[in-house]
Parts: structure tokens; C-alpha cells; sequence
């Protein structure tokens, strides 16, 4: 039996607890803010933000934060403003946020924790006000969109992939979890694609991102630029409401779908069974999940076993922390509301940030650049006790965010109409017996959602996979 490892949390063991620095002064300029780190420009009525560090994939720092945040919160208020379009310059929307500073200011102790706990409580702020936003937001997911740049698109109403975009939640890879809003997105994906991708770090890349249900939409990457003049041509009356002005915006994006490079995301048919069954939520422990890789390993189809196979190996490089963080996170963030689960996560985070794992991962991996194990604490999943990771949980304090009100504290995405249909929906609708083939319930959903691109493919895919569920 190995021996349990103690680690100590001087933030909290102390009794220093690490509260959040008002918003006010979160948003007040730092010496080292880059003057041109952020684009800001107008085009009749689309406000456009370009994430402008290029050689450094636009990794979200504060600097950035602290001139989106006072830009939005303008829009928001002007009558000339009616669409907000984000992007990024170069290769990368944005590759996540800049976690070597965060590393680096932890080794100062209690007074570098706070000051990286600042930073998430800032992040949190833009997540959560875009995700309440009152104005329709465009995110075009072009390129490399990992961590902070998800934060920066996932919670927007339209969110653009094109063969471009790589998605990826890479946390646990740098003794971290996933944040930005993953407590609330990742849980609340289809099947248990949303806890894979969280305890593995795996990547989505192009028209898969658009079929998980990541993007809204899905389009090449030359047309974007069109695209946004498109849009800046839209004009809204006052008093059209928001659901309204959205199926404009909507009806506008699906103009310039041109076709899908795919009939099928990667992960479909039975890889995506496979996935759903091992990750299930009824495994409550890691061994369970690792049982259940075990068993497609000793199974007869030997393509599963060897994605069974890597699958473990990858979790097993991980930290244990964090994925024992991440596992419990994906079973309870499904019942936290939009704004809890930011409040949430910035304790969590703040606690991340007094643990050894985060330090060695990020200068393992993003610095040092070493391909080997990190040494992380806990090693090993069996070293890790149960209120070693209860203690992740325990609420520090809430994060005041910067939207209030009833409507930006739901539980449900208000513009999920937007999406392809979801396996409960094509479940449901089979279920009534009101059509006799698929080719019917394929229709139903194409003229639901007025001939979207994607559905189609999508709720055939659907067909297939679930034929002796349904």
C-alpha cells in the first residue's frame, strides 16, 4: 500500500483565506499592460475585438481583460453598438490563458497566489458577463481554441468553427482543471463526450468541433471577413427582443454555410458508445472509469482496445489531483447555475494556486518543454485521499460577478435553439411514435430548425447509433 502523501494549502491551512479583489480595481491599468494587446474597431453597427498577441497564440492575460471587460460593458449600453464580433490575429483565436506568469508569481508565496487568484477572478468576470451578455456575440473560433480562449467563446450564443479550430481543454496536462465555465458547459454536453474530453485533455478538431455541439456553426475560414461585413449591415429596431435579434444574426451566419467537410464527426457510431459507456456517470470513482477501459482492452474489437489502451495511459500522465479534481467536478457541475459554477471555480482555482501540482506542471510542460511524467503530489491516484480532494470544494467565498439578475443565473443556455438537435430531443421525438421512418424524423428536425446546416448529418448519426435505444 503507498504511502499518503500530506499536502499542505497555506493559503487556507494558515487561515489566510484569498478573497477577490474588488472589481474596481481588478480593472484599474498594471505596470507591464501591453498597449496594443487588444484591437478594438467599429463597422456601423458590429464592434469587433481582436485578441492581438500573435506569438503568443493571443494567450488571455490580465492586461486583456482589463480593457474587454470596460468595452463591453460600453456596448452594451449603446444604441450604435448591435453585434459584437471577437477573433484573433495569426494561427489562434487563443490558445488559453497565460499560465507561466501564474506559475511564476505562485513561487512568491501567499502574496503571488492572491495575486494569480486576482487573475481568475478577473477572467471569470468577462466569462460570465459574456455569457449574459444583452447584445448578440460572435465568437469565430478560427484556429487554436483552448482554456481562456473557450472561456472567450463557448458561452456566446454563436460560436463559429471552421477547418481552422482546434479545441482543447488541456488542464489536467499542467496539474490544473477546467475552469472558464467548464463546470457548466463540459457536463452538460451530450453522452459523457463533455467528461472524456475533461479527464483526457483530448483534442476536437474542425467540423467535429460544430458537431459536439462546441460551435453553432460551421464555415470556412476565407469567408469570415465577409461574414462580419455581412453583419455589419444589420440594423435592429429598439424594441426587437434579444431571441429576435439572434435569429436574424443566426439566419445571417447560415448564409455563408457553404457545405461540410464530413457526413460524421471522428468520434461517432461505436468509439462514441465506447466513450459514453466507460465515462458513464455511474462510475463514480476513477478505478471504475479505469475497470471499464480495462474491459474494452481484453475486448473483441481491437481498434477499441487500443484507443482503450491509450486512453489510460494518457489519464495515468495526468495529475492525479486534478483529475480526481475534474471527475468530481464533472458529476456536480451539472446542478450549478451559470453564475455558481464561475463562483465555484474561483475557489477552486484559488486553491490550485497553493498546490505544488499547478507550478510543476505548467514549468514541466510550458516551459522546460520536458516530454516526461511530471513529478506531481500525490503520484499516483491511490496516494491521493478523498478530503484531499473534498477540500477543492469547500466554499471559500462568492465571487461577486459583474451581471445580476435573474437571467444571468440560469441553468440552461437560453439560446440552445441555435445548436444542432440533441440525441434527448431525436429520443424524445421517436418515442411519440409520430414518425414511421428515419427519413421522417430527419425532415422534422431539418424543418425545426429551418433547414440548419448540419442537421441532417446529425440526427442521422443519431439514427444510427441509438437504432436499439430508440
Amino acid at each position: 500500500m503507498p504511502l499518503k502523501a500530506k499536502i499542505t494549502l497555506p493559503a487556507w491551512v494558515t487561515g489566510t483565506r484569498m478573497y477577490s479583489t474588488p472589481t474596481a480595481d481588478l480593472l484599474k491599468e498594471q505596470p507591464g499592460d501591453e498597449p496594443d494587446d487588444v484591437i478594438f474597431s467599429n463597422n456601423y453597427g458590429v464592434r469587433s475585438i481582436e485578441l492581438n498577441r500573435p506569438k503568443k497564440l493571443n494567450s488571455l492575460n490580465g492586461s486583456m481583460a482589463r480593457k474587454i471587460i470596460p468595452r463591453l460593458q460600453e456596448w452594451q449600453k449603446s444604441q450604435l453598438a448591435n453585434i459584437v464580433v471577437i477573433k484573433g490575429a495569426g494561427r489562434a483565436f487563443c490558445a488559453g490563458g497565460d499560465v507561466a506568469a501564474l506559475a511564476n508569481w505562485n513561487t512568491e508565496g501567499r502574496v503571488g497566489q492572491q495575486r494569480s487568484a486576482d487573475y481568475f477572478a478577473l477572467e471569470y468576470k468577462l466569462d460570465h458577463l459574456i455569457a449574459t451578455y444583452t447584445k448578440p456575440y460572435v465568437a469565430f473560433m478560427d484556429g487554436i481554441t483552448m482554456g481562456g480562449g473557450v472561456g472567450l467563446s463557448v458561452h456566446a450564443p454563436f460560436r463559429i468553427a471552421t477547418e481552422n479550430t482546434l479545441f482543447a481543454m488541456p488542464e489536467t496536462t499542467i496539474g490544473f482543471f477546467p475552469d472558464v465555465g467548464a463546470s457548466f458547459f463540459l457536463p452538460r454536453m451530450e453522452g459523457e463526450m463533455g467528461t472524456y474530453l475533461a479527464l483526457t485533455s483530448e483534442q476536437l478538431k474542425g467540423v467535429d468541433v460544430f458537431y459536439h455541439g462546441i460551435a453553432t456553426h460551421y464555415i470556412n475560414s476565407a469567408s469570415l471577413p465577409d461574414l462580419e461585413g455581412r453583419l455589419a449591415e444589420l440594423t435592429f429596431p429598439d424594441y426587437m427582443e434579444l431571441k429576435d435579434r439572434h435569429r436574424i444574426v443566426n439566419d445571417t451566419i447560415e448564409e455563408f454555410c457553404t457545405g461540410l467537410p464530413a457526413e460524421r464527426p471522428h468520434i461517432s457510431g461505436k468509439l462514441r458508445e465506447t466513450i459514453d459507456s466507460c465515462f458513464s456517470e455511474k462510475h463514480l470513482t476513477i478505478k471504475d472509469i479505469f475497470d471499464a477501459l480495462k474491459a474494452v482492452e481484453t475486448g473483441p474489437d481491437p481498434k477499441l482496445a487500443e484507443w482503450a489502451v491509450k486512453t489510460a495511459e494518457t489519464m495515468n500522465t495526468r495529475s492525479p489531483t486534478s483529475v480526481l479534481v475534474t471527475l468530481k467536478q464533472m458529476r456536480i457541475g451539472k446542478s450549478w447555475n451559470i453564475a455558481q459554477a464561475f463562483q465555484e471555480e474561483y475557489n477552486i482555482a484559488a486553491k490550485f494556486m497553493a498546490h505544488s501540482d499547478f507550478v510543476e506542471g505548467v514549468t514541466a510542460r510550458l516551459i522546460r518543454r520536458e516530454k516526461a511524467r511530471p513529478q506531481w503530489k500525490p503520484n499516483t491516484f491511490q496516494e491521493v485521499e478523498a478530503d484531499q480532494i473534498t477540500e477543492f470544494f469547500r466554499t471559500e467565498e462568492t465571487l461577486p460577478l459583474i451581471s445580476s439578475g435573474p437571467g444571468t443565473m440560469y441553468h440552461e443556455y437560453p439560446h440552445a435553439w441555435i445548436n444542432l438537435p440533441t440525441e434527448e430531443e431525436v429520443i424524445s421525438y421517436m418515442s411519440q411514435g409520430k414518425a414511421t421512418s428515419p427519413e421522417e424524423v430527419i425532415e422534422h428536425f431539418f424543418q425545426l430548425r429551418d433547414g440548419k446546416q448540419g442537421v441532417r448529418e446529425k440526427v442521422a448519426e443519431i439514427l444510427e447509433r441509438k437504432s436499439n435505444a430508440i
